[in-house]
């Protein structure tokens, strides 16, 4: 009886502690690569703006971040499953994503951008201009949503699942224009040392039934209390100028 006693015990102390560490660790979903906002440098650490923020947050609410890499497709799914508590993936706020998840309020609303070689004659607001072309997005994101919307019928649109190949594509040729957010652009394209790129057209940032409202911390939908955790600490990083540095870090100061 003492033993059985002792072995059940025991299963509440182990079973306890692992709550306790589940309660000091908080797992955010994150898809890589996405430079800056999310990659890993060459010894394969995870870095980027969404992931200092992220830590940032963690460390004001008192716990932990557990970085979890998962593909865009099936990042809000993950969430779904409890694969991770929270999405800190660049994700846009809009109207589609709320009926699924519940989001934080925004912490960046980067706009997004045409980007070409130098010395392009394409007009990227002009249908006609883009007739024939291939186009390059990310599966899934709101500029895959507004290229196949507004572009669909007389371009080719080849999607990815990474930034990163969609960029080895335009390199090797192989597309005419990309179509993403502006700080990856600049990060992958502008800034790169492969080849002289440059931004065609106006950057956008409206209609907000594509662009939405900035990007997001997703949650389950119940999980309001852990949401206004992170919206409180969003708050005072904001507030005491940790934001700004974490900022000026990767965009250096640009508006």
């Amino acid at each position: 009886m003492k033993k059985l006693l002792s072995v059940s015990l025991l299963g509440l102390a182990i079973a306890a502690s692992a709550a306790q560490a589940q309660e000091d660790q908080i797992r955010i979903g994150v898809d890589v690569p996405y430079e800056p906002m999310e990659y890993r440098t060459p010894d394969g650490e995870l870095t980027g703006f969404d992931i200092d923020l992220g830590n940032a947050l963690c460390e004001r609410i008192g716990v932990e971040c557990e970085w979890v890499v998962q593909g865009w497709d099936g990042i809000i799914p993950g969430l779904m499953a409890r694969k991770y508590d929270a999405i800190m993936s660049s994700m846009t706020i809009n109207d589609d994503r709320r009926e699924q998840v519940l989001f934080s309020d925004p912490y960046i609303t980067p706009p997004s951008a045409w980007f070409a070689p130098e010395g392009t004659d394409i007009d990227a607001t002009n249908e006609e201009s883009l007739a024939g072309m291939t186009i390059g997005v990310q599966r899934g994101t709101l500029q895959d949503n507004y290229v196949t919307d507004m572009y669909g019928d007389v371009a080719d649109i080849n999607r990815y699942s990474t930034a990163d190949d969609m960029v080895l594509d335009m390199e090797s040729e192989r597309l005419d224009i990309l179509f993403l957010d502006y700080p990856v652009g600049k990060s992958t394209l502008l800034d790169s040392e492969e080849g002289d790129y440059v931004v065609v057209g106006e950057m956008l940032t409206e209609p907000k039934e594509y662009f939405g409202d900035g990007f997001g911390i997703a949650f389950r939908q119940r999980d309001e209390a852990l949401a206004e955790q992170f919206n409180e600490a969003l708050a005072e990083v904001q507030e005491d100028g940790t934001y700004d540095e974490i900022y000026n870090r990767y965009f250096g100061g640009e508006e």
